[in-house]
């Protein structure tokens, strides 16, 4: 849903596509997948009647997993590749997570572990019905990201822009650093003020960004 709003921000040339799993928005009755394996294959699934026209992928924390996997699936199918990946949010997937899991915490530990993200709006914290309702999703994905295994292949072609917050305390400046090992193309690091959710708090320097980035990627393909 964030993703809808963006479409004012960036360039006219450029349309986005965002994927709705199970356990969201019309989705919200459908159970959450818990694993990345079967995330990414139906996703990557739904993305290929578009992927006729040039494209970039972008994911915010676990999304960043996400669409890294779906580029790597990609190229295992032989499937037309991203021209860029925008990792937003996230250690390098090569990083060892040495933390213990959380997604598995009796409920108010865990509830203490989702507040410590300041990604959930205090009203739904508050209002005990409505927490009731997104504690199995958000159970669901803390246990996709903390059952992730990376699994070494060869590095991406398409060029990687990591995007991070100065005050994010779960994702530092060294972890973002780890995806240039992802690709042969280049490598960008960019840094926001905000905490992890600085794609909320600091948007329109976000959306300045991107804007800058895929004109340069839209005149790359024009000017061939």
């Amino acid at each position: 849903m964030i993703f809808k709003s963006w479409t004012e921000s960036l360039p006219d040339s450029v349309e986005i596509f965002g994927f709705e799993p199970p356990g969201r928005g019309i989705r919200l009755r459908e159970a959450a997948f818990k694993r990345i394996g079967p995330l990414v294959e139906s996703v990557t699934a739904a993305l290929l009647p578009y992927l006729d026209k040039p494209f970039v992928l972008f994911g915010h924390s676990m999304g960043a997993r996400i669409v890294f996997e779906i580029a790597r699936n990609l190229r295992r199918e032989n499937r037309p590749m991203p021209r860029h990946l925008f990792v937003s949010g996230s250690p390098a997937p090569q990083i060892k997570d040495e933390d213990p899991p959380t997604y598995n915490l009796p409920e108010a530990e865990f509830i203490d572990e989702v507040r410590k993200l300041n990604g959930t709006p205090k009203e739904v914290l508050e209002h005990q019905e409505l927490l009731q309702l997104m504690l199995p999703l958000l159970r669901a994905d803390f246990e996709v990201v903390q059952t992730y295994q990376y699994t070494s292949e060869r590095p991406l072609e398409c060029p990687i822009t990591a995007l991070g917050g100065l005050q994010d305390k779960e994702v530092k400046r060294q972890d973002l650093e780890g995806w240039q090992e992802q690709t042969t193309g280049s490598f960008t690091l960019r840094m926001f003020p905000g905490n992890h959710f600085f794609l909320h708090t600091d948007q329109s320097l976000l959306m300045r960004a991107l804007s800058q980035d895929l004109l340069q990627i839209v005149h790359s393909i024009t000017a061939r």
